[in-house]
């Protein structure tokens, strides 16, 4: 892509930064600490930092180098990891190593990145990804995803966790990528792999909590969390109190870090319902402003995770370019779809469950939820969205939480027959809301992905019985027995379970699933994707004709109308449908066409051109 190599480094206020004179810089924020010392493990030093104003300490020494290892120690003799190490060879409670990021050179001088209207999104786990669970591994796999119709995979979370298998959402040093996927440099080729396929690269970062085992930070800096705002894992990260600016700058520096030093062309930042933060600016509005600044003119995206529904950090200026956020992952979309297909009635599914109509304005408006009650959280939930553009939503039928909270981490294609489960798949795929397949969606995989991690005891018997635990108000397992076939989420065998099988995917029936979704992409590509750059707010509407029977109409960007019949249920639906008018033109198919009807679990898909 760039005939001449680019070095890309993140200048950030705190870690350790190889100087141009071949020293090293090193600086931690530790105000609970008089005295810090920087040991050099491959020496056997032991150097002493400089306090500095506002609980910093550093020093900048010559006695190291790039793949030099180090930590600090406390002034109890406690030595510990480098908060913003960007490398553990030994995991999270080993010795931080010194990279010199400059040292990569970069073929991908020319990439702007895509813009977001052209995106379908792959979620993939890097170590279940493929049998070597590698990030070169990863890279080996592009050109299966180039011709699925993929433009951006999405990792899950990378930063360094403990132990040698985790979804990630334990990670407890933010700037490292964890060693069982590789290097740093490996994790840069696979980026450097992706732009040269045209393909973005997003990552799922974590800045709502840190993980319970190898988080050193309370004992040095325990402004670092507040008990003022309180998360589902605990006292929040202090983003609005005394001592929070650090706190902010390491959020925030990460993100840029991400962006710039790796390359990547996005970030999902997971459950910023959970970011609690009272100041103004709220660190999500400073994070979004300091990554376009740093972006320019390269298309870099930032999608929200948000139980809260908050539209406003999705809203658009006058151009239609994102203030804030690009875009927010759908739950809406999936639970009305996922009922549709299954029954299921437990938990929030009954919510949708036999509700058409919150399926429906889910697709035409964004959110189902827009500030009415909502029974099973007890109160309020969501903002109006109608007004935003559908490429502001992220649409699925499977991601890793959908699958991987339930009991067994089963997917939808084990229990749904095949044709309902291509009627559900093919009302979100060519929506004009952004589509996103979870690995091995597209070979109906079998292979399960449940929950799985890596502590020890006793935090191993914690998690297992608690995850056991969890489902015990499920009917299903209310029994003990019944619990305990529930994989073990410390086991090394659930882990492997959860391992894509790549020899399943060219035979049947897998390689005929891999060719419809082939196909139906290839639609999308050729038929929404140029309809969309130009779409602008509140474009959708929608009619509800029956038990799973609807309509939707958008309005894109050409001034071409989109149109969608669906009939996601069992039963025929004799017609008419009230919205969409001739002439049209049929873009897909799926299920059987009757006159005006539609036969049990039929799609399909129609444009208005004029």
């Amino acid at each position: 892509m760039s005939a001449t190599p680019v070095r890309r480094v993140h200048r950030m206020p705190f870690g350790a930064e190889v100087r141009d004179d071949g020293g090293v810089r090193f600086r931690l924020w530790a105000p609970a600490e008089r005295r810090i010392a920087l040991v050099l493990e491959d020496r056997g030093e032991r150097l002493a930092m400089e306090p500095r104003d506002g609980g910093w300490h550093e020093l900048v020494t010559d006695r190291a180098a790039p793949g030099s290892r180090y930590r600090f120690e406390l002034e109890r003799g406690l030595r510990v990891p480098d908060p913003a190490s960007r490398f553990q060879p030994d995991d999270v409670h080993g010795p931080s190593e010194v990279i010199d990021p400059a040292s990569y050179a970069w073929a991908d001088g020319a990439w702007r990145g895509r813009p977001w209207h052209e995106a379908v999104v792959y979620e993939l786990h890097v170590g279940a990804f493929t049998p070597q669970g590698t990030f070169l591994a990863a890279a080996e796999k592009l050109d299966h995803l180039v011709r699925l119709g993929v433009t951006s995979i999405e990792l899950m979370p990378i930063a360094d966790f403990p132990g040698e298998r985790s979804w990630g959402y334990d990670g407890v040093l933010p700037f490292a990528p964890d060693a069982s996927y590789g290097r740093p440099e490996h994790l840069k080729a696979l980026v450097d792999a992706a732009h040269a396929r045209n393909v973005m690269v997003l990552l799922d970062v974590v800045y709502n909590h840190f993980g319970p085992d190898g988080n050193y930070l309370p004992l040095y800096a325990p402004q670092v969390f507040t008990d003022r705002h309180e998360t589902p894992w605990g006292n929040a990260l202090n983003f609005d109190g005394p001592g929070s600016r650090p706190v902010r700058e390491l959020v925030i520096e990460n993100a840029l870090y991400w962006l710039e030093e790796l390359h990547l062309d996005g970030l999902r930042l997971d459950a910023v319902d959970a970011i609690l933060d009272d100041s103004r600016p709220h660190v999500l509005e400073e994070l979004a402003a300091r990554a376009r600044v740093l972006a320019g003119d390269r298309h870099v995206h930032l999608i929200l995770e948000n139980a809260n529904n908050e539209a406003r950090w999705l809203e658009r200026d006058a151009a239609n370019r994102p203030r804030h956020y690009t875009a927010q992952w759908n739950d809406d979309v999936h639970h009305g779809l996922h009922t549709a297909a299954t029954g299921e009635r437990g938990g929030y599914y009954a919510e949708y469950c036999g509700d058409t109509s919150k399926l429906a304005r889910a697709l035409a408006e964004g959110f189902a939820f827009q500030g009415e009650p909502m029974a099973y959280l007890g109160r309020e939930r969501g903002e109006p969205s109608a007004h935003l553009p559908p490429t502001a939503f992220v649409a699925f039928l499977q991601n890793h939480d959908q699958i991987g909270n339930r009991a067994c981490g089963d997917r939808l294609c084990g229990g749904a027959p095949p044709e309902t489960v291509r009627a559900v798949a093919a009302a979100y795929l060519l929506a004009p809301q952004i589509p996103l397949l979870f690995m091995g969606e597209e070979w109906a995989a079998p292979e399960p992905f449940p929950f799985f991690c890596d502590f020890d005891e006793p935090l191993a018997t914690a998690v297992r019985d608690g995850r056991r635990n969890e489902f015990a108000g499920f009917p299903e397992f209310a029994d003990e027995r019944a619990r305990e076939r529930i994989p073990d989420p410390t086991a090394e065998a659930t882990f492997r379970s959860a391992k894509l099988d790549w020899a399943k995917r060219d035979a049947e029936p897998h390689a005929s699933w891999l060719d419809w979704y082939r196909r139906i992409l290839a639609v999308r590509r050729a038929e929404i994707v140029p309809r969309l750059a130009d779409v602008r707010g509140g474009p959708g509407e929608y009619r509800v004709h029956g038990d799973g029977v609807f309509a939707v109409r958008w309005r894109l960007g050409d001034d071409a109308v989109l149109g969608l019949h669906a009939n996601l249920g069992p039963r025929r639906f004799a017609g008419p449908f009230d919205l969409g008018r001739a002439p049209r033109r049929i873009l897909w198919r799926e299920g059987g066409e009757d006159g005006a009807g539609l036969a049990p679990w039929s799609v399909v898909w129609w444009l208005e051109e004029f």
